[in-house]
């Protein structure tokens, strides 16, 4: 009986931790809130604005808490929840599953955020 509880709490015991190794492993681009460093510029719309990342991505952000519009052509790095963030994270597997095959040679991010908080890195965008 002893060994069958020992057994049974074993196998719990590394179910878990299973469990806990496959959720830190989680591609960056599958996570739903995420840290960016980028050149803040104004969007399209009234409150949309676009931050171009250090590695070239493009994201399409806003925020109602958050005043964006005091730090354009600043750098900045914003945290924030992506918007479908399981869409966007396939979207992006299939982009990197083509430039591998070399079918997609410009395969930068690309996605849309609400900033839940912003840190100005600089007051001007380096190029």
């Amino acid at each position: 009986m002893k060994v069958k509880i020992a057994v049974a709490f074993l196998a719990l015991f590394a179910g878990a931790a299973a469990l806990a190794t496959t959720q830190d492993t989680t591609k960056t681009t599958h996570k739903k809130t995420r840290t960016l460093t980028g050149c803040l510029q104004k969007g399209d719309d009234a409150n949309e604005y676009k931050l171009t990342t250090t590695k070239g991505g493009t994201w399409e952000i806003k925020s109602d808490t958050v005043k964006l519009g005091d730090h354009v052509s600043h750098t900045v790095t914003i945290t924030g929840v992506v918007s479908n963030a399981t869409l966007h994270g396939a979207k992006e597997d299939t982009k990197a599953e083509a430039k591998e095959h070399g079918m997609d040679k410009d395969s930068t991010e690309h996605g849309h955020m609400t900033v839940t908080h912003l840190k100005m890195v600089s007051e001007s965008c380096s190029k």
